[in-house]
């Protein structure tokens, strides 16, 4: 199989090694909108750098993935969709619902594959407990407590770029509320704080945000996430049923101090960023991927349940900016 892959950045570069180490996986071409990082990536794993992007779409591909900057990815599904491409792509789609809109109508009219990169699914974690809610052992659930907090703030430049808190960080945690829970989300209540650093008060973005949303069987979540949180990089979550309560992401090393004289001990190394965290769901997803090209499997994560994610998202931005509740009804598609 040869794969071509779009974007070789942090994220970008990571899927590059998998890919490049995958047994399914003959020969990998990379191209990046810098020449020279493609090389780079490249030269390090013995695979192929394409001069530009134009020029990958012309090697006899079996599949792409779209690991470039956001506000290119529609349009890379789109040239792939052409192509007849099979497509993995990270998330988002695109920043806004048109946009996500016109790249999953080119990719069901041609007929190819998308799969997004919602790496959280293939978490060990987050897949024992979502087994755990389907098979009744929380009982009735009540409540959830989703966590995201990065260690530090992205570079400025990359604020006003990223869509904002919701649709960059909080989309995850929409998604995988609604893969675990198997339900929907019908009402979202949100706000932020752009009390951090200036720079996200000049783009227009919040440094922390909460969200409060209503699932459609009346369990409640909620949703916080943080850029600044110096202990370390903390995901976590938490669902309370009638009959038990369980964690995901609460280990040795959640960046979590108990100040409680029989406390659990503090983590000696907490967790550094999203890469070592995730490492292992990274790679599971791409094999997923591998294999649904090869028709050995189901897509496990196919554009429309990105859509639902999307529109949660912008809902409670939506909420943020209007203070009001906000139905998911009005976010139509």
């Amino acid at each position: 199989m040869r794969i071509g892959l779009i974007g070789t950045g942090r994220i970008g570069a990571f899927h590059a090694g998998v890919l490049a180490r995958h047994p399914e996986v003959e020969s990998l071409v990379v191209a990046d909108a810098l020449p020279v990082r493609a090389a780079e990536v490249a030269g390090a794993l013995g695979a192929q750098a394409a001069p530009d992007v134009g020029a990958l779409f012309d090697h006899a591909l079996d599949a792409a993935v779209v690991a470039s900057a956001t506000a290119s990815h529609a349009e890379l599904i789109v040239r792939a969709a052409a192509a007849g491409l099979p497509v993995f792509c990270e998330k988002p789609i695109a920043l806004d619902l048109p946009g996500t809109l016109a790249a999953l109508r080119a990719a069901e009219e041609a007929g190819v594959e998308l799969q997004l990169g919602f790496m959280r699914r293939f978490d060990t974690g987050y897949r024992a407990a979502r087994e755990a809610v389907r098979s009744g052992r929380l009982g009735r659930l009540h409540t959830v407590r989703a966590v995201t907090s990065d260690p530090a703030p992205p570079p400025a430049a990359y604020l006003p770029l990223s869509g904002g808190l919701y649709r960059d960080c909080l989309v995850h945690d929409f998604d995988i509320l609604r893969w675990v829970t198997g339900r929907e989300v019908v009402e979202v209540y949100a706000t932020g704080s752009d009390a951090g650093p200036a720079m996200f008060r000049e783009a227009g973005d919040v440094s922390a945000a909460a969200a409060v949303l209503t699932l459609d069987d009346g369990t409640l979540a909620t949703a916080t996430a943080g850029r600044c949180n110096g202990a370390g990089y903390d995901v976590r979550m938490e669902l309370a049923g009638e009959r038990d309560q369980i964690a995901v992401g609460l280990d040795a090393r959640t960046p979590l101090s108990s100040v409680e004289p029989e406390g659990p001990p503090p983590a000696e190394k907490p967790w550094s960023g999203f890469l070592e965290r995730f490492a292992p769901a990274y790679e599971a997803e791409l094999d997923a991927f591998v294999r649904l090209v090869r028709g050995e499997a189901p897509n496990p994560c196919d554009g429309r349940e990105a859509l639902q994610a999307l529109r949660i998202a912008e809902a409670c931005e939506r909420s943020r900016r209007e203070r009001r509740p906000v139905a998911l009804t009005e976010v139509a598609v």
